[in-house]
């Protein structure tokens, strides 16, 4: 087993040199085996170890217990040991969540404290083949996808899962095979909750008159699974870098031309990965809701919107798609004073910017990438900044003659209404250089008699 949980730790690069792996451990067969055999590795690998456990407060004196139990091993072990006691029962009245999901949220956070106080590191659970049957099951159970039936990965975000390629029996024969002390929850002997139930049940019955074998075919149908949803997420993202117009921490303005050409697969992937960005995670986002966008993306007209989860809003602009956080607040007038050459980075904007003063020569050659532009740096009056739109503001567009009024360009341009008074704009003392994302000024381009460039560009 340790041999497997090496080369999983090393195939996926779960665990680094001097790495602090905080490890949940209940005191049951398969945390315990998590432990050891990370401390056995721990010897081919150098990082920390720190044992937490939480008391769920749904299991009384058995409760208390178990965690008097881990407390011992902790330091039998010469390890830290971290504990808290919680209420998952009340917690998920609160927060209107079942207590499974209540025990997994104060369960994490819990860990994520202990790793902050640490110095950052990664979180350890002992998630098994068998648990990811269970979890398949229970996808499956409630209609999913491709993603669904790929199941747990080895590394989600901080958590890792070092023993999820073992299956139980192996984890109950490294327990006997090293006098690995452990207790029993006996509310895993229940059928008490969904899991269980699909544990103690379910699992079972398809063994006996379908498939001895089940655990491992649903193990190989989830890496299969998992394979083609990397593969998917990894175009899609490709996609979205295409069909993206403009982006900030709280909106993103799909190009609907662009997104309407793509297979509506690709499309759910690109407006999931939207979300993604604009809210941190897809927790309470259903394949329903991302479908009504769809279908208002593909049936409606400018104006229309649909509400999802979590305050985020799908909305029609001039044939675009917008998705944004519905409870954004309104937009502060700002000016900051930009170094050039250098980088600056303005995260109360959201945006850095990075400026450089280039020799004009014939090696020069334009990036044509839509989040750089080049600018004649004897035609700058003045000091250089950044702010967002006032009353008045003019440019002249590159490519035309004659100024016109900002908020012209912006209706001509078919920029929603919500993110023109958030789109910065880079400025001298005397024009509008770049409407970032959009156009230069014409007074600033390139030309036969520019001697020195200056290259702005920006990332989010």
């Amino acid at each position: 087993m340790k041999n497997k949980v090496l080369f999983t730790i090393r195939e996926y690069n779960l665990i680094e040199e001097n790495d602090n792996i905080v490890v949940g451990v209940s005191g049951g067969p398969d945390s315990m085996a998590l432990l050891y055999v990370l401390l056995e590795i721990r010897s081919l690998i150098n990082f920390n170890i720190h044992v937490a456990h939480v008391n769920h407060g749904v299991r009384g004196e058995d409760a208390r217990s178990d965690q008097l139990f881990v407390e011992k091993i902790a330091k039998k072990l010469n390890l830290p040991y971290y504990t808290k006691n919680v209420n998952m029962i009340e917690y998920g009245k609160e927060e209107g969540i079942s207590a499974e999901e209540a025990g997994r949220e104060l369960r994490y956070g819990f860990f994520r404290e202990i790793l902050s106080e640490s110095g950052g590191g990664k979180i350890a659970v002992a998630h098994n083949m068998n648990d990811q049957a269970e979890t398949l099951f229970m996808r499956f159970l409630r209609g999913t996808g491709i993603d669904g039936l790929k199941g747990m990965d080895f590394i989600t975000q901080d958590i890792i899962r070092p023993i999820l390629g073992i299956d139980r029996k192996e984890i109950e024969a490294y327990i006997d095979n090293n006098k690995i002390e452990t207790v029993l929850d006996k509310t895993n002997l229940e059928p008490i909750y969904s899991r269980n139930k699909i544990r103690l049940e379910l699992m079972p019955y398809i063994e006996e008159n379908f498939n001895p074998n089940i655990v491992n075919t649903l193990w190989r149908m989830s890496r299969i699974s998992s394979m083609d949803s990397r593969f998917l997420e990894e175009f899609s993202e490709g996609r979205y870098n295409i069909i993206v117009k403009s982006q900030d921490k709280h909106s993103i303005i799909l190009d609907g031309e662009k997104l309407l050409q793509e297979h509506r697969s690709i499309q759910q992937r690109v407006i999931r990965h939207s979300i993604l960005k604009i809210n941190g995670s897809l927790q309470g986002i259903t394949e329903t809701q991302i479908s009504s966008v769809i279908n208002l993306f593909m049936n409606s007209d400018t104006g229309k919107e649909v509400h999802l989860s979590n305050n985020i809003v799908g909305k029609i602009s001039y044939g675009d798609l917008i998705i944004k956080n519905d409870i954004e607040k309104e937009v502060k007038k700002y000016l900051y004073r930009l170094k050039f050459p250098g980088f600056n980075d303005l995260e109360d904007i959201g945006y850095s910017f990075n400026i450089e003063i280039l020799p004009m020569n014939d090696g020069f050659t334009m990036n044509k990438g839509t989040n750089i532009k080049y600018f004649d740096f004897d035609m700058i009056r003045g000091s250089l900044a950044v702010r967002n739109r006032l009353d008045g503001d003019r440019l002249m567009p590159f490519g035309m003659r004659g100024t016109k009024k900002l908020k012209d360009y912006f209706i001509d341009e078919k920029v929603p209404k919500e993110i023109r008074d958030k789109i910065p704009l880079i400025v001298d003392d005397e024009n509008i250089l770049w409407v970032v994302g959009y156009r230069i000024n014409d007074l600033y381009k390139i030309t036969k008699k520019t001697k020195r460039i200056l290259s702005i560009s920006y990332n989010l």
